[in-house]
């Protein structure tokens, strides 16, 4: 009867919540869905889009540029995601705790001038959020401390500064990965002019650090080439914009799920995250006011799980000029444009041609995508565009040719290799883990390029979801997707056998064909590989813009990766080691 009692006034008391909600992707815990906000109260677009802080890779002594060197922290502080939530607590990265912040700052590199970047972690031992012992990750009840180590997603250089999994360090350093061996990493960017960003990726924890706000954006100027191309620059008109998604609790803490789907076998980890507030630059449904004029918007997903398909509202057309770290050939429009966890879009707007003063950057991705639920009016709303009703002189342009980089040359091929994506499932047919190539990430490498090679990958998904694949090191160029038929029976005999050749995949990858977006035709590190389809990549180990090898050893250190860039896959465990050999 007591027991009874104490129910009914929890659910009272629960009723009486303003800020109660169900919605996550997990199946929350009673306790965990009476703290949740619900985001449905908080008013869009109230909070201004925040300019980050910029941080120069450089350093101009007697109008020469030259090397720099910094540190950059990681530290436990509150941010203010909305204007009607409590300070959330998160980690952020920064010169100080004081100036750190969600994203993280940009930093602004130049081409052939080496930035030097300690990073220091100053997290406390317990997280913030709830993790899974049950999965590969660098945390124990024996670290005493949280394990992080950063990767430069796009970033060309020696793997001791690529952040290897298995490369973490605790706070002072006092703890560290068996592959660790530097404090301060040499980020050369003798690479192509474009945009990086850069995140956790400390083994088994890059979702839960990642959500807890460890992101920031990099950017690589060429002056001699971009300059001549007179796209929209300066601070105002040429903006990164960090997209993620989030749930809150009521005291303003992120929320994620505490119980797994697979409680018996992982107490914790779960197949996708998903949030129900859309952050844009560290604020839940932004607005800016712009002048009606063309800007520039390098649009990067953080998310861990949610792709976003985004247009304009009112019409406007996305006219895309570079494609995660390379510019494409010549310019791309769009009405819609397809972004997945980890990728970059780097569009123009032109806001003279609206025919209203105010525009709303919508999103239409079903989640997980692409056969998942249809967005709602939270999720469907990205951030709002208030437009200056005064038209004036604008002086950038949309050249008809950007930069071209030398063609993908197939007759230089060394190496063909097939990669298959699969996901495991319980007896309640919920997911366990995913692997590349039915192995695990601990298990023997087996891609092994030279340093200036090209190969040509067959990416082969047998699972439902779509997978961004993100190769580290390594560009490549799309060639081909195509369907699958009797996928059923093409599947049955890789579960068996892992063997694509030996499965004939060849008679199996006969069917439709779907064409790669104009503007994702260009070099890229990320693609999105649908599901029953096999994707034909050409993958160049090299400088896309010399066509040469490295000029460091790519051969040496601790070595790179490819994994799944949806976070909670690639924690369990969908990545596997990469291998530079000469």
């Amino acid at each position: 009867m007591e027991k009874t009692l104490f129910l009914k006034l929890l659910t009272l008391s629960a009723l009486l919540l303003c800020f109660v909600t169900s919605s996550s992707s997990a199946s929350p815990s009673s306790i965990d869905t009476l703290k949740l906000v619900n985001a449905s109260k908080l008013e869009m677009f109230v909070d201004e889009l925040p300019h980050m802080p910029k941080i120069y890779g450089y350093d101009v002594v007697d109008g020469v540029p030259k090397s720099k060197s910094f540190k950059i922290g990681m530290f436990k502080k509150k941010w203010k995601f909305h204007r009607d939530l409590p300070p959330t607590t998160v980690y952020a990265y920064g010169l100080t705790k004081q100036k750190a912040s969600i994203p993280g700052p940009t930093i602004e590199a130049l081409h052939r001038i080496t930035t030097h970047v300690t990073w220091q972690n100053h997290l406390p031992p317990n997280h913030i959020l709830p993790w899974d012992p049950t999965i590969p990750t660098a945390l124990t009840k024996t670290t005493h401390g949280i394990p992080t180590v950063v990767h430069l997603h796009g970033g060309i250089h020696h793997s001791e500064s690529d952040g290897n999994a298995n490369s973490w360090f605790t706070s002072s350093f006092k703890i560290k990965g068996p592959t660790w061996t530097n404090q301060t990493y040499h980020y050369s960017n003798n690479q192509h002019p474009g945009n990086l960003w850069y995140h956790d990726h400390a083994m088994g924890l890059t979702r839960v650090n990642l959500l807890a706000g460890l992101i920031g954006s990099y950017i690589i100027r060429h002056p001699n080439i971009e300059t001549p191309l007179q796209l929209p620059h300066g601070d105002e008109y040429d903006r990164p914009l960090v997209l993620f998604d989030r749930s809150f609790k009521t005291d303003g803490s992120i929320y994620m799920n505490s119980t797994g789907n697979n409680p018996s076998i992982h107490p914790q980890w779960q197949p996708e995250y998903f949030g129900d507030a859309i952050i844009v630059n560290g604020k839940a449904w932004p607005r800016l006011t712009v002048r009606r004029r063309k800007y520039r918007f390098r649009i990067i997903n953080a998310s861990n799980a949610r792709f976003f398909r985004l247009f304009f509202t009112n019409g406007l057309r996305l006219v895309h000029v570079a494609s995660d770290s390379a510019y494409i050939t010549k310019p791309a429009a769009s009405n819609k444009t397809l972004v997945g966890p980890s990728e970059i879009t780097d569009f123009i707007v032109d806001f003279s041609k609206s025919k209203s003063n105010v525009a709303i950057l919508a999103n239409d991705a079903p989640y997980p995508y692409p056969s998942g639920d249809p967005v709602d009016e939270l999720s469907g709303n990205v951030m709002k565009f208030i437009i200056s009703p005064d038209k004036e002189v604008d002086t950038s342009r949309i050249p008809k040719k950007l930069v071209e980089y030398p063609v993908a040359d197939l007759s230089s091929v060394t190496q063909t290799r097939y990669i298959a994506m699969y996901e495991y499932t319980s007896n309640i047919d919920e997911p366990t883990h995913l692997y590349l190539n039915g192995k695990p990430y601990d298990d023997p490498v087996t891609e092994t390029p030279k340093a200036g090679s090209t190969e040509v990958w067959y990416v082969i998904n047998l699972t439902d979801d779509n997978h961004p694949l993100h190769i580290h090191l390594g560009l490549f160029k799309v060639l081909d997707q195509t369907e699958l038929v009797k996928a059923d029976d093409f599947k049955d005999c890789m579960t068996k056998v892992n063997d694509a050749v030996k499965c004939h995949v060849e008679k199996y990858a006969s069917g439709k064909k779907v064409k790669v977006p104009n503007y994702e035709k260009g070099w890229k590190n990320v693609f999105k590989m649908r599901p029953g389809f096999v994707t034909k990549i050409v993958v160049r180990f090299g400088y896309i813009h010399t066509n040469a090898s490295y000029e460091f050893d790519a051969t040496s250190g601790p070595g790179y990766a490819y994994h799944c860039h949806i976070l909670d896959h690639e924690d369990n465990a969908m990545m596997r080691p990469l291998k530079i050999i000469k």
